[in-house]
């Protein structure tokens, strides 16, 4: 593949990634995941390989993506930290499990798996009575260490920032508005993926076949290119959330979760469609 298109392609990810990551919560996995993959195997990286420093490096793109992301949020009162740092911390633990159990799994289990999880989460954000917004979120510490684990082992199991779970968790089941859930989502990723990235960069030392410039399963230059364009998008992708209407935002995270469902299960591939 000509070097220029290589680059060209992963700045456009990067800016994808990272307006996604503003707008939805999002870590922005599921966009970075597919394309590396697509350009390590191009090289020549066995898919095995491939695989895990896609899963590896777009966490280590999620990390700075987050962290600019979450603080756009904060500065607009979208972040509630006691729940965060419940689930951030035990998200990060989890985070850890999950990559040292993705480093030994073939990926297309895990990849159906979440897409799975993913799809009964759209359907069940899509029809779903939500209650009344009406004061603060539900408390309760055992809770949100629970949620937070679930999240952490799902972002270290698939590289993906686990947000396309925990955002429907919050505004469903502990009574975050729209707007409250992507904020603290997003903080919340910031401590999954670092958990993720320790994994990953631990399981992949002296691995044979890795592609140049990695330390484990993090490619250098992949993690460099994405993150220079996506930090900076995810604060346009922050002020568009806080102008869209709170319907409106909910259906555009929905219609985002079914299509990510979609491409993990590999329904686009069976019918044919280039997507």
């Amino acid at each position: 593949m000509d070097f220029i298109l290589y680059l060209f392609v992963l700045l456009l990810t990067g800016a994808l990634v990272g307006f996604a990551s503003g707008l939805l919560g999002v870590g922005g996995g599921f966009i970075m995941v597919p394309i590396q993959f697509f350009l390590l195997t191009s090289l020549g990286v066995d898919p095995t390989t491939a695989i895990r420093v896609a899963f590896g490096t777009s966490l280590a793109v999620i990390l700075p993506t987050a962290i600019s992301g979450a603080l756009g949020h904060a500065r607009r009162g979208a972040v509630l930290f006691r729940p965060m740092i419940l689930m951030g911390i035990s998200g990060l633990i989890s985070s850890l499990i999950g990559g040292t159990i993705a480093a030994n799994t073939p990926g297309i289990y895990l990849k159906i798996i979440f897409g799975i999880l993913v799809l009964i989460s759209g359907i069940w954000m899509l029809i779903a009575k939500y209650p009344e917004i009406s004061g603060e979120p539900k408390k309760g510490v055992l809770s949100y260490i629970i949620i937070g684990f679930i999240t952490g082992l799902l972002s270290g199991l698939l590289g993906v920032g686990g947000g396309v779970v925990l955002v429907p968790i919050l505004v469903i089941l502990m009574g975050f508005s729209m707007i409250r859930a992507v904020g603290t989502s997003t903080a919340v990723i910031i401590f999954t993926s670092l958990g993720g990235i320790i994994a990953y960069t631990a399981n992949g030392f002296n691995i044979a076949g890795l592609p140049p410039f990695s330390i484990g399963y993090i490619n250098l230059i992949q993690f460099a290119v994405l993150a220079i364009i996506s930090v900076p998008m995810a604060q346009i992708g922050v002020k568009a959330s806080h102008k869209l209407p709170e319907k409106q935002l909910r259906y555009i995270f929905i219609l985002v979760m079914f299509y990510i469902a979609f491409k993990m299960i590999g329904v686009f591939s069976w019918i044919g469609l280039p997507l």
